[in-house]
């Protein structure tokens, strides 16, 4: 075997190994937050993610700048934190400098703070940034496997706190998230394995089905992006949602379901290849930034 080909292979376990980590954490953390309810159909399930899917836009962009709207930190920095989740969601996992950049901007919106103020701030922010956000067509499928005595859970490379945050104000059942370290009370900058992205959300999934006794051929998993495909190959009916044009192609060979909730002029506005809302990243920046202008 080749240096190179030995150095590939040795990268890949680290990220698999790493994938594995995040989705297992991810999952523990799910775990406590559902283990007290029992639903009629306990081998069912549906998991949605929540950028673009469940929710218009970026969660993690909506709720950096409901935090610099909070003095926690700079317009400058939130435009070149966005700026790296624009690079990130596009180039995917497939540039480790990328996915590390992306990673240690994130951090850096917590690092220091209290997980109890962060999260209280989480409520108001979802309330002036997020609620109106929510795509009615997303929720009401949501809704529907609900009411069949299914548990609902977000999956998202988001927060988990902020991901729990956006699942308790649905009535969903939970979220499965990114886990930021914390120590006393306080994260520490550190990321438990790595963002909850790709492979790491088809582990959590994994990890949580095993924990919660759920039947994966009969749960469903709705995306927007070819990022997901992992999480959406995982279960029985794979839904793709206001889809970027590389997982509407995915969708059609593979015979899964297609929705999609915006207008027609809103869809032809997304055609950066799995970008996965990096459109409504950058369009937000722009609003943001003129916004921060006008105010001052």
């Amino acid at each position: 075997m080749s240096r190179a080909i030995t150095l590939r292979w040795m990268r890949r376990r680290k990220d698999d190994s790493r994938a594995a980590l995040a989705g297992a954490a991810s999952a523990a953390v799910a775990e406590v937050e559902a283990s007290l309810v029992v639903p009629p159909d306990p081998s069912g399930a549906a998991f949605f993610d929540v950028d673009n899917t469940m929710m218009q836009g970026a969660s993690i962009y909506h709720f950096a700048r409901g935090l610099a709207a909070r003095d926690f930190f700079t317009w400058r920095d939130l435009a070149q934190f966005a700026w790296k989740q624009v690079i990130f969601r596009v180039k995917g996992v497939e540039d480790p400098a990328h996915m590390e950049e992306a990673k240690q901007a994130a951090l850096a919106f917590v690092a220091g703070h209290r997980v109890d103020e962060v999260v209280r701030l989480g409520e108001e922010i979802y309330d002036d940034l997020m609620a109106a956000r929510i795509w009615s067509g997303s929720r009401a499928l949501a809704q529907l496997h609900l009411d069949a005595g299914q548990r609902v859970w977000l999956v998202t490379a988001a927060p988990a706190e902020l991901a729990s945050l956006i699942a308790r104000r649905l009535g969903l059942t939970g979220a499965l998230g990114t886990v930021a370290e914390s120590k006393d009370g306080l994260y520490t900058g550190l990321l438990v394995g790595e963002p909850l992205h790709g492979p790491a959300k088809a582990a959590a999934i994994r990890a949580l089905a095993e924990r919660e006794g759920l039947d994966l051929s009969r749960c469903a998993a709705y995306s927007d992006s070819a990022n997901d495909v992992p999480m959406l190959s995982l279960v029985g009916r794979a839904v793709a949602v206001n889809p970027d044009p590389q997982l509407r192609r995915i969708a059609r060979e593979n015979g899964w379901e297609i929705r999609d909730f915006r207008t027609g002029r809103k869809a032809a506005k997304i055609g950066v290849p799995a970008a996965a809302g990096a459109g409504a990243v950058a369009g937000g920046i722009a609003v943001g930034l003129a916004l921060h202008r006008r105010r001052r």
